[in-house]
């Protein structure tokens, strides 16, 4: 991510600047950030974790939706993230809503740009948002999820999965990580 000079709103400004403006932003503490350009592996695992959720979705039959990157969750009123994948439970949302209130698991893909910012800022600032019950960072270079879970009296769990399948209770899925990774090419040190 990188700072935009200047720029400083809140969550409905941003929303209503970034509405039609070319790129990719978010919005933290005020702060307007654009989104580095992706990878072609980051798409493509960012992708099938997107299918792999909606999969595990129609097979565990759960009123529950997955959406890929482009759908706002707003953690505070001067904080916005787009994660690259989550789902969510209940009723449908609108087909015009640009942002989901109450995902239930959100996913986010790392680049070489975004580690320290997915397993740090966004790690708190996801489960500051009592909906959230898992946070997977999937790594694409490693072929490894790093799944976060909250779990009772307040504590997060991790788990750090590379052939294993996940277990994202609430809502009931089970994820299997290999999936995610399944049509990358050999892996190559240029990450």
């Amino acid at each position: 991510m990188v700072a935009q000079p200047k720029l400083r709103m809140n969550v409905g400004e941003f929303l209503a600047w970034a509405e039609d403006r070319p790129g990719r932003f978010e919005l933290v503490d005020g702060e307007v950030f654009a989104m580095s350009p992706e990878r072609v592996r980051h798409a493509e695992v960012k992708a099938a974790t997107y299918l792999a959720l909606r999969s595990a979705l129609n097979q565990a039959q759960r009123a529950c939706f997955a959406l890929p990157d482009g759908i706002s969750v707003r953690i505070d009123e001067d904080t916005v993230f787009e994660p690259d994948a989550l789902v969510y439970c209940g009723a449908r949302a609108h087909p015009d809503a640009t942002e989901i209130a109450a995902p239930i698991i959100v996913a986010e893909v790392q680049s070489p740009s975004t580690r320290a910012v997915d397993s740090g800022l966004k790690l708190a600032r996801y489960f500051s948002l009592a909906s959230v019950m898992h946070y997977l960072i999937v790594d694409p270079v490693k072929r490894v999820v790093i799944h976060h879970r909250r779990a009772e009296g307040g504590l997060i769990e991790t788990r750090i999965a590379t052939q294993a399948t996940l277990d994202l209770t609430p809502p009931g899925l089970s994820l299997p990580v290999p999936d995610l990774f399944a049509d990358l090419p050999p892996a190559s040190d240029d990450a």
